[in-house]
């Protein structure tokens, strides 16, 4: 028995994007295709194999320590922009102004897939290892309120358990839009001890 499961679950990609420099802006510039290698995107800066750790996982690692980079993509559903776009009261939302890499379409519940889930082209067997699921934060804010006035405060309790996720290249390849992308799920049961794990932290 395989340890990844093939679903028949499977997303288009409808929007690509990439960062030349996140000190700058958080804002993605619009791609037709992403050429992706282990280190991830090239002119993106989230690539690298390394990344320093930051508050994120400051329960583990002095801020600033040299980690693996699992955060190479940030990838969202259209159906969850959809749906925080609705509940701040505007139209629509533009993956752009959010930082996104990659927008998809077709996966429920998207931002709670399991972790080491893959998302493979079809075509082109460029493979993406997904991490986890990608927690909203105020950094969107600010873009956010620049296109809609008013509205870039609550783009954060709209975005909660509908941020996406981050994931990083197991298999180098490219990736256009209209690709079609299959899910594949670990097979293995949800760790029974979970809710005293959370407990514990309280």
């Amino acid at each position: 028995m395989p340890a990844l499961l093939p679903t028949d679950f499977t997303a288009t990609v409808i929007w690509l994007g990439v960062n030349p420099d996140r000190d700058a802006a958080l804002e993605t510039q619009a791609l037709t295709e992403m050429v992706l290698s282990f280190a991830g995107h090239a002119g993106e800066s989230r690539a690298g194999l390394v990344r320093r750790s930051d508050s994120r996982v400051l329960s583990q690692y002095k801020r600033g320590t040299p980690i693996r980079n699992t955060r190479q993509v940030a990838i969202l559903s259209a159906e969850e922009l959809d749906a925080i776009a609705a509940e701040m009261g505007i139209a629509s939302l533009d993956p752009a102004l959010v930082g996104a890499s990659m927008v998809i379409r077709g996966l429920p519940d998207f931002s709670h897939v399991p972790p080491s889930s893959r998302l493979q082209d079809q075509a082109s067997g460029a493979t993406l290892t997904i991490d986890m699921e990608n927690r909203p934060c105020m950094l969107p804010a600010k873009p956010i309120e620049a296109r809609h006035p008013g509205k870039g405060a609550a783009f954060k309790r709209a975005a909660v358990n509908r941020r996406g996720v981050t994931a990083w290249v197991e298999r180098e390849g490219v990736i256009t839009l209209g690709a079609t992308l299959r899910l594949h799920i670990p097979d293995q049961p949800v760790w029974p001890h979970l809710a005293k794990a959370r407990q514990g932290r309280a």
